[in-house]
């Protein structure tokens, strides 16, 4: 078994991974020695707002993407711990599209009655990985950042949970250069009521284009236009956002569209994506991929095809978040702890290969819901992560998916059953197109049971 185990960054994935060891000696295991370097001076990773944008106090690039007022776009139910329910934490159920404050609480808190926070080298920035053959161990390279003291330790398994939504993907278009507002990626954005009044243009067309787009109109944005490069999100839009097709310049703050039309506007949000960046880990160990659901080179898409030992979490693009995770750091752990033993190189090749194949025949959402949460349950198998209902978050994802074609601004407006403990969720008191303050403490004011709703009143109309 392995002495030590160095686990990168403690966002829900590293909380994941450190919380299954934790689990493990609790019932009874040998545990190896465990150390989680993380470069916030906090836990949560993407989770752990913060109003700075660019670089940090000391010149690391900012982590967090997260703004005010962003709520859950995805029913909490689909990402419960199947060992900490939100039962468990808040003490009563919860609406099912909480605020970001209520997750971040809920992430932290599992984390902390699990008393992980001990193992945790915050404000520490890892600067290399590398394995040296010879020893048969990697070689981490880290640097306090409060006294810019460096050191080289030695481990015989890295889990490198840092996650891919950080470093943003921003594309250039004829006319940025000249352009008199401010253009910005939405890594960078803190706060829609920073678009009151101004004529906004988002460029993308998934989950951030989205959402930023809602929230910003909602705050008071004139207008709000998305570009799409392929194919519009197609909603029922509440009045003041309209999609266009592709962006092709900018003259002064005039924005020209494919389709010949063409739009004045104040500021341009860049909705379009993040890179898997991991300029930390030397060439031979790094994960190069797209945002895909099964990266390649990722045995289970857990383990590095090349040296098992090393291991990536929550490098996929994710329907499921926090469950996903855990069964990743499930295995992983039992893989470190000598339970499960992976196959020979060639039978790994072919498993990946597999699942790469079907994931390019999927045809939409609700086969990639399905493919994801097949994923998930292959992992779950092996492990001894507490039963829940996988097939309750499956339908609960697909009628999501509807709920929102319904009405993009009343999705949120919906209920869900709880996979751990079949508790259906209140309604939380406000419509969420009407709900301004998206503070925990209103956010867990009041509530009404789904039993006590009219059916016909849900969801809001756009």
């Amino acid at each position: 078994m392995a002495s030590r185990v160095a686990i990168i960054g403690a966002g829900p994935s590293g909380l994941a991974q450190l919380h299954a060891f934790c689990e493990a000696r609790k019932k009874g295991a040998d545990v190896p020695e465990l150390v989680c370097f993380e470069k916030q001076s906090d836990w949560g990773g993407l989770w752990n707002y913060t109003w700075r944008t660019g670089t940090d106090e000391y010149g690391e690039l900012v982590h967090s993407s997260m703004y005010r007022y962003l709520w859950s776009n995805g029913p909490k139910e689909c990402l419960e711990f199947a060992d900490y329910t939100f039962e468990d934490h808040f003490g009563r159920p919860i609406p099912s599209f909480p605020p970001r404050e209520a997750l971040f609480d809920y992430i932290t808190g599992r984390a902390a009655k699990s008393d992980v926070r001990r193992f945790i080298q915050f404000s520490t920035a890892v600067r290399w990985v590398s394995f040296e053959e010879e020893r048969g161990t990697f070689r981490v390279t880290v640097e306090r950042l409060n006294d810019r003291d460096t050191r080289t330790e030695e481990f015989d398994h890295v889990i490198v949970a840092s996650g891919h939504f950080s470093v943003p993907n921003t594309p250039a278009y004829d006319g940025f250069r000249q352009f008199p507002g401010r253009i910005m990626h939405s890594h960078d954005v803190r706060d829609a009521q920073e678009f009151t009044g101004k004529r906004l243009l988002v460029l993308g067309s998934s989950y951030s284009a989205e959402d930023i787009a809602l929230q910003s109109r909602k705050y008071g944005a004139e207008s709000v236009t998305i570009s799409y490069r392929t194919a519009p999100m197609g909603f029922e839009w509440p009045d003041g956002i309209e999609e266009v097709p592709l962006l092709r310049e900018v003259d002064g703050r005039t924005a020209h569209f494919a389709d010949g039309t063409t739009r004045d506007v104040d500021v341009i949000v860049l909705c379009t994506g993040y890179q898997h960046y991991f300029p930390y880990i030397e060439d031979s160990l790094r994960l190069r991929t797209t945002n895909v659901l099964y990266p390649p080179n990722l045995y289970k898409g857990v383990f590095w095809l090349d040296n098992p030992r090393l291991a990536y979490l929550g490098m996929q693009d994710q329907y499921y978040t926090f469950t996903l995770f855990d069964a990743e750091a499930w295995y992983a752990r039992d893989h470190v702890l000598g339970r499960i033993f992976l196959p020979p190189r060639e039978e790994m090749e072919e498993d990946i290969a597999a699942w790469r194949a079907r994931e390019a025949e999927l045809a939409d959402p609700l086969e990639q819901i399905d493919f994801q949460a097949d994923h998930m349950e292959e992992l779950l198998k092996e492990v001894d992560y507490p039963a829940f209902d996988v097939q309750v978050t499956r339908d609960a994802f697909k009628a999501w998916e509807h709920h929102k074609e319904e009405s993009i601004i009343g999705y949120r407006d919906r209920a869900f059953a709880s996979p751990c403990t079949g508790t259906m969720a209140p309604l939380h008191h406000e419509a969420w197109w009407d709900e301004m303050d998206d503070s925990m403490s209103t956010f867990l004011g009041d509530g009404r049971r789904r039993d006590e709703f009219s059916a016909s009143a849900a969801p809001r109309p756009a």
